[in-house]
């Protein structure tokens, strides 16, 4: 199968060879026999060039689905067997609050306490990274860029951007405050140093976000910066946020009347996906919508 469907795909019997790192006589003799076992003519050949016969189109359709299963029950079976346990490794953004991520882990533990689970956070380069080189298994984080075929792009729901701001700043007293009235207030984003010149380029000149920026580590220090007047936080309601505290102003972002959204996704590859992610990213989505409700 795995000869056959090569020949195809390369529309040619050296390249094919070269591909399996086999000899372009051997793989001839492999696709004629495998003719010869299964009785009838896959490829019409004539002279250098060959066509897919019906029969043919038939078992490359079917043995491309059964390659692709066979790789993905290998790569499982390796994952399974280079864990000590099996674990389920999760990242989460740095300036996340709400609490349906906290009630998704303590619900898939109750399920599946056979899973270890590891929680980290980090900003969105941070966590993409991490998905990338397999550090993760699976991340919450905003959509900043295109989906990818690698990826599983489960999208959870697209969330309503807020300021967070003190009582004493003037826009507090608002039900609501436009994105162009906050440039003339300090914009507090949650990073690490490492990644702060790329925070603030996508807040700057994708979100829109103008005037000065300011760095908190985490959330925490985020919100004392605000409570002492010091700048706005950027939220998203992704999920039950806390209550913002008597020293503090939570208030929907609006860009030119309408509320500033973003969509928020469970990431994973595609090619690592198993059942206890899945089942994982499920019980987050259950919980966000639940909640709207």
């Amino acid at each position: 199968m795995k000869y056959f469907v090569a020949v195809v795909d390369c529309n040619s019997f050296t390249e094919a060879a070269e591909q399996c790192y086999i000899s372009q006589s051997a793989i001839s003799q492999q696709i004629r026999a495998l003719e010869k076992e299964l009785g009838v003519e896959l490829l019409h050949r004539e002279n250098r060039k060959f066509t897919l016969t019906s029969a043919g189109e038939y078992f490359y359709r079917q043995s491309k689905g059964i390659l692709d299963e066979v790789e993905d029950i290998r790569h499982e079976t390796i994952r399974i067997g280079q864990d000590h346990e099996l674990q389920l490794r999760i990242g989460y953004l740095r300036c996340y609050s709400g609490q349906e991520l906290h009630q998704a882990v303590a619900e898939f533990s109750q399920l599946y306490p056979e899973v270890s689970i590891s929680i980290v956070n980090g900003t969105h380069e941070e966590l993409y990274n991490q998905l990338r080189s397999g550090e993760v298994d699976v991340i919450l984080s905003d959509q900043r860029r295109a989906f990818s075929s690698q990826y599983e792009n489960y999208q959870l729901l697209q969330c309503g951007c807020y300021a967070e701001l003190s009582v004493r700043n003037r826009l507090s007293s608002q039900d609501a405050v436009e994105l162009d009235s906050l440039k003339r207030t300090p914009c507090i984003l949650i990073s690490s140093r490492e990644q702060q010149n790329t925070e603030q380029d996508y807040f700057q000149n994708t979100l829109g976000f103008g005037g000065k920026f300011l760095f908190a580590e985490n959330l925490e220090e985020g919100r004392l910066m605000v409570a002492g007047n010091r700048g706005f936080l950027p939220v998203e309601s992704v999920g039950t946020l806390p209550p913002a505290g008597a020293a503090i102003k939570r208030l929907p972002i609006m860009q030119s009347g309408q509320p500033l959204r973003r969509n928020y996704c469970v990431f994973w590859l595609k090619e690592y996906t198993n059942y206890y992610i899945e089942e994982f990213a499920l019980t987050l989505k259950k919980l966000l919508h639940n909640n709207l409700e």
